[in-house]
């Protein structure tokens, strides 16, 4: 029998006041109202980094959540995802202040350029020394089209055929631009980058026209690490072709690991070994010494949950108003150019749904599955939701923070480690997608290998003129 193999640990947040912890800011002992400072990210960055994390996982939206009641009111009074800053600007501060944990944010393909986007990552993979990833979304929420200069989103399916173009552009920008020995920094002959080793990529297309060369050299990854979370048909095909890990949602374990296997499915007819992909969901946990500690610390949380607030949050995700509907209505399908995976995984399940399920269940906080107990028994839980899901990892919500990121760190994560279930300590400094796939660059099936082994191909053709 093989050995276990480790568990993607990612902490997963927003830059903002609360994210899916729906509420909890009023908590006594959370402490996201500082979510302004550099100090309050620099604390959890570190426990995440000491507490062996993989990644610092951080979603992001562009728009208010205006979709319940018709207007933000709602969101803004919960403080649910509003305020909410950049979490992209976060990212080198939290890399100097740490060691081996990598950092993913979320930027949008549809409200950025990927000229612009291709300079941002690169930078970051400097500044990071290689522990960036990608969390590549199309965004869903209709007030970012409003104020981002469209009348309304682009159609559900053309956002991602765009995103498609969009990685088509960054990809040649990234790994075809500049050779690997184009900087030669050379003090005797004045030439600190040979121009002949630079190349325009002379891209023209659908959406995008960008002639020329990359603004910034390679970063140690070249491609930042991508993730992603498509859940639509359309949007678990573009995950298929282009991600490494995968942000996997479902009504339950079995809806997650059916997800899953079309993922897997989708990537081997693309060309993809489909083992080369991992899984991550997201999870609660709520810990303590005792059973009897962690059920009441459940409670004492569960007292502070907002359920507008969730209501909030799922109806902008959703593109549907669910300001007049019963919660214990069942959840119907509605065709929108919003999230669709959000509303298909309770409205398709083997099951119906209602709003309570599936918001606020007695047992757990939201949509995300909830595990509570002891060290023990949560790692227990925990292998059995993996083994369940048919996935790698968990992304791990703070529902107090920064207590729900410390209490795993501290007592969960030894148990983990204990049964080869933690990644060790890298010896010397490593990437993020080394650290995860045992590789730096992207694997040669991938689609932006295309464009590394066009570099090669100039390379070689060079050497021989």
């Amino acid at each position: 029998m093989s050995d276990p193999a480790p568990i993607i640990l990612n902490g997963f947040s927003m830059n903002s006041v609360s994210h899916v912890n729906y509420g909890l800011w009023r908590h006594p002992r959370d402490q996201t109202h500082r979510y302004t400072t550099v100090d309050y990210w620099v604390e959890l960055a570190g426990i995440l980094d000491r507490g062996r994390f993989d990644m610092f996982f951080l979603a992001d939206a562009l728009g208010l959540l205006d979709t319940y009641a018709g207007s933000a009111a709602a969101s803004l009074r919960t403080g649910t995802q509003s305020p909410v800053d950049d979490p992209l600007l976060l990212i080198s501060a939290l890399a100097a202040a740490t060691t081996d944990l990598g950092f993913g944010v979320t930027v949008s393909a549809t409200y950025e350029h990927p000229y612009l986007l291709a300079r941002k990552f690169s930078t970051l993979d400097h500044l990071t020394r290689g522990r960036v990833a990608w969390n590549v979304v199309t965004s869903q929420l209709d007030s970012a089209a409003r104020n981002l200069g469209l009348d309304k989103q682009i159609p559900h399916d053309e956002r991602y055929d765009r995103a498609e173009e969009f990685l088509d552009v960054v990809f040649k920008l990234w790994e075809a631009s500049w050779q690997d020995d184009a900087v030669v920094r050379d003090a005797t002959t004045g030439v600190y980058t040979d121009p002949d080793r630079v190349h325009a990529i002379g891209h023209r297309g659908r959406y995008f026209t960008v002639p020329d060369a990359h603004l910034s050299e390679p970063g140690p990854q070249r491609t930042p690490l991508l993730l992603q979370a498509g859940g639509s048909p359309r949007g678990q095909r573009f995950a298929a072709r282009h991600a490494e890990v995968v942000f996997v949602a479902g009504a339950d374990a079995d809806g997650i690991r059916r997800n899953v296997a079309h993922i897997r499915a989708s990537a081997a007819e693309q060309g993809r070994d489909p083992r080369s992909l991992d899984f991550v969901s997201a999870v609660a946990v709520v810990v303590d010494d005792t059973a009897r500690g962690a059920t009441a610390k459940l409670a004492d949380y569960k007292s502070f949950f907002d359920v507008e607030g969730a209501l909030a949050h799922y109806s902008a995700s959703t593109g549907v108003d669910f300001s007049h509907h019963d919660l214990d209505g069942v959840i119907s399908h509605h065709d929108t150019d919003s999230n669709r995976s959000l509303l298909s995984m309770f409205s398709a399940a083997d099951r119906d749904w209602t709003l309570r399920d599936a918001l606020a269940p007695a047992t757990g906080f939201g949509r995300s599955h909830t595990i509570v107990g002891t060290p023990g028994s949560v790692a227990d839980d925990l292998e059995a939701w993996l083994a369940a899901t048919d996935t790698q990892g968990i992304n791990l919500i703070g529902v107090v923070n920064p207590d729900s990121y410390r209490d795993f760190a501290e007592l969960v994560v030894p148990e983990l480690d204990r049964r080869g279930r933690v990644r060790p300590r890298p010896t010397t400094a490593a990437t993020l997608r080394r650290r995860l796939t045992g590789r730096d660059h992207v694997a040669d099936d991938h689609p932006a290998a295309i464009h590394r082994r066009a570099r090669l191909a100039r390379r070689h053709e060079a050497a021989i003129r």
